[in-house]
């Protein structure tokens, strides 16, 4: 997992604690198909926006077009049902 060897904003210590296992980073169209195949797959699925932290200090201007199209996803076992 990828979440043990990176250091964690506050945000992704709080989806960690409550059970969300970051995936990857992607953008349209592969971010639907891959957040329909997590769902396909009993998994709950969570979106959170691109951070500045994840792009690196040295990358200020992709952010600026980035942060708009990419999306981090997360996943957890779906619960009762």
């Amino acid at each position: 997992m990828q979440q043990d060897t990176e250091k964690l904003t506050p945000r992704q210590e709080e989806l960690a604690q409550e059970g969300w296992e970051k995936k990857f980073t992607a953008a349209e169209p592969k971010l639907s198909e891959y957040i329909r195949m997590y769902e396909e797959m009993g998994f709950e699925v969570h979106e959170e926006p691109l951070t500045r932290e994840e792009l690196g200090q040295e990358c200020t201007s992709c952010f600026i077009f980035a942060a708009d199209f990419f999306k981090t996803i997360y996943t957890r076992p779906r619960t009762g049902k």
